[in-house]
């Protein structure tokens, strides 16, 4: 074969290649545009980074972590995990993922985690972040996506069923951390109570810590003890010790569980959860991404309308239907609009 032959092979082989290449990228947009669980021609990667509860906490970590495993079997993307067993650990394990370079998403689970991912995010522009329960102060850069809960609307569903289901008139509320997202779980419990049974009391309580399930259990007795027999808790690992003291007490003493459907911590003493889909939204993301739909810089709020908050499918176990069906009256009637639930104490102040 001559040389001007040979050389002319070349250059059709080139120009071929080039196309086939041109087919597969649009606008600059590789990076987003994924099929089959797949990224640039390899497997899509989502990480995870938890609070400090850990993936076993049986609150919204494990939630998450669920919604990744679903994500796994269902899109057929590789999961990596990070647990944090303290909020030093936040920054450094973010950064094991976003650094590496290896990851399509990355995501910290939790509020406490605003700061770091905020900063890793600004550091990393080219990298996509994601987090849970905070809209980082309206400020959300350009490479993360928010997700958060209207958290208030679901547990004013557990204030509708404290207040008819306490005989004593008294009910509990043992919180995390006092921040603003937990503040939303004690205002909407509150007002259900107030809507209901505007004579009850409703005696809320700190933990100061998400994953102390002693801390939680010393509260719960000292609530029990006063005379509260429901207790809602929204306080991650540290309200496993709120189950534990309702199970050594036995029969009246009421627990209502929160993030996840957590009847099976105490199946005797648990009448509903607030469950927050936390999979869901971690699952939603996913499959975003996936097909390219990447929504950084922007807030997604679910809410009770779009089931994104609700009372968990064991409530009927332990709860009579009249119960049940009340608070679906109140269900529909905060979706559409009748009743603004309140999620601070200024706002709760002014419920009526």
């Amino acid at each position: 074969m001559n040389a001007k032959k040979v050389m002319g092979l070349a250059v059709t082989s080139v120009m071929a290649a080039s196309l086939v290449a041109g087919c597969g990228t649009s606008n600059n947009k590789a990076d987003n545009n994924t099929q089959g669980g797949t990224t640039g021609g390899k497997k899509m990667t989502i990480a995870m980074v938890t609070d400090v509860g850990g993936i076993h906490d049986n609150s919204f970590n494990q939630s998450a972590n669920e919604g990744l495993d679903r994500a796994s079997k269902d899109l057929g993307i590789e999961k990596k995990v990070a647990e944090s067993k303290r909020a030093e650990d936040y920054t450094p394990n973010l950064n094991s993922f976003v650094k590496g370079g290896n990851t399509d998403l990355t995501w910290g689970i939790g509020f406490l985690m605003a700061d770091d991912i905020k900063k890793v995010a600004l550091a990393n522009p080219n990298s996509k972040l994601a987090i849970i329960d905070s809209d980082l102060s309206g400020d959300i850069p350009k490479n993360v996506e928010a997700v958060t809960f209207n958290e208030n609307e679901g547990s004013f569903l557990m204030g509708v069923l404290a207040a008819k289901m306490s005989k004593t008139h008294k009910v509990g509320f043992v919180g995390g951390v006092k921040f603003a997202l937990i503040e939303k779980f004690e205002y909407g419990f509150k007002a259900g109570v107030k809507a209901v049974d505007p004579t009850a009391q409703v005696t809320a309580v700190y933990a100061d810590a998400f994953d102390k399930p002693d801390k939680g259990k010393l509260l719960a007795s000292q609530l029990y003890q006063q005379g509260d027999d429901i207790i809602f808790h929204a306080a991650g690992a540290t309200g496993d010790g709120v189950f534990a003291e309702a199970k050594e007490r036995g029969a009246g003493y009421w627990v209502i569980g929160v993030d996840r459907d957590q009847y099976d911590l105490a199946p005797k003493n648990t009448l509903s959860s607030m469950v927050k889909r936390v999979d869901n939204a971690v699952y939603d993301v996913a499959k975003d991404l996936q097909a390219g739909k990447f929504e950084g810089g922007t807030v997604r709020t679910f809410s009770l309308k779009d089931g994104g908050v609700d009372y968990a499918p064991t409530t009927k176990n332990n709860t009579p239907q009249d119960v049940i069906t009340l608070m679906d009256d109140y269900k529909k009637k905060i979706i559409d609009g009748s009743i603004k639930v309140p999620a601070t104490a200024d706002e709760f102040n002014n419920f009526k």
